[in-house]
């Protein structure tokens, strides 16, 4: 996480406040100063950019750029579902955010108010700093001169654009999974990860899948923030959001199949074992009942008084057993 700069005496939860000239020059200022920029007509509009921020400072940017009461409500806590919401000459955006944090996706949520001439991003839990897309937007002082929607678009695109390697990892991790789901040793823990995997892209989806309402908005809809000249740049955005929805539809579908096809596997391995079983027991079972009946106490079976019957009786036992053995071979039993 950025540090703000030192010389403007924000509180620490202002990462970053700053205003840009139509030229594209920054100058930091301090939170107090936000109404002296704003009194000068001169085109200019301020970024500030905040992480977790107390009830102070958003009441004071309440103050300086006249936020609706809902949408400093919203802003307090991260637990709004992805959402676009117009408030008089203002726009109100929730959007999950994603990090990769030691092997497991973390989200978080970010809240931006868009005026006429500011643009404030409020970050709560598992986000990435915003300082990339500020320091692109600023390489750029054209296309800066377009006012805050441009900087609204390298914010989504930045957001949107953490989604895609994480979407690359799931993938990397599902071919992982696959040798260890075809491999002759059932695992639990391959099918308690599959579940794991399936469970953390679901949430992506969650968080993904409402952020092309969002966008859509933004392209179709008519607004004072989004002018014309802003509005294609928002449509990229759009066409990488539904890619990354579409990618994780079809992670999700193969992870189903997946642990289907593990379950599966798992049935077919125990029915084989079953089929081993039956057969040796049938093997046991043919000498079992055969020399069973010599175990009755008759005195009148006509086999006892052969001289041969004894041999015969074992020869047929044998044959019985290789018989019942090339049979169950044949099948696939043994």
């Amino acid at each position: 996480m950025d540090a703000a700069p030192a010389s403007t005496a924000n509180p620490s939860c202002v990462i970053n406040c700053a205003v840009y000239a139509t030229d594209g020059t920054r100058r930091d200022i301090a939170l107090a100063s936000i109404s002296d920029v704003l009194a000068q007509d001169d085109g200019s509009f301020v970024w500030i950019g905040l992480y977790e921020p107390g009830d102070s400072v958003l009441e004071t940017l309440q103050e300086e750029f006249d936020l609706h009461d809902l949408a400093i409500e919203d802003a307090h806590k991260a637990h709004q579902r992805p959402k676009v919401e117009a408030y008089g000459g203002a726009l109100f955006l929730a959007v999950n955010t994603a990090q990769m944090v030691e092997g497991r996706i973390l989200f978080g949520e970010t809240h931006i108010f868009v005026g006429p001439r500011y643009l404030i991003t409020v970050r709560h839990g598992a986000s990435l700093s915003y300082a990339p897309a500020r320091a692109r937007v600023e390489r750029e002082p054209d296309l800066l001169a377009l006012g805050p929607s441009y900087a609204l678009y390298a914010v989504l695109d930045f957001i949107v654009d953490n989604y895609l390697p994480i979407a690359d990892q799931f993938k990397s991790a599902l071919h992982a999974l696959e040798r260890d789901i075809f491999s002759d040793a059932y695992r639990r823990s391959t099918l308690v990860r599959l579940y794991d995997l399936k469970r953390q892209l679901t949430e992506m989806r969650m968080s993904v899948a409402p952020l092309i309402d969002v966008l859509s908005q933004l392209v179709r809809s008519p607004s004072l923030q989004i002018p014309e000249d802003t509005r294609f740049y928002f449509r990229d955005v759009h066409d990488h959001v539904v890619r990354v929805n579409d990618t994780v539809d079809a992670l999700r579908d193969m992870l189903g199949t997946a642990m289907a096809v593990n379950q599966s596997l798992v049935t077919l391995a125990q029915g084989e074992t079953v089929k081993k079983l039956g057969a040796w027991a049938a093997l046991l079972a043919a000498p079992t009942l055969i020399t069973s009946w010599y175990g009755m106490n008759f005195r009148a079976m006509p086999e006892l008084d052969e001289r041969y019957a004894y041999p015969v009786l074992v020869l047929l036992v044998g044959v019985v057993c290789f018989g019942l053995y090339r049979l169950f071979r044949r099948i696939g039993w043994l």
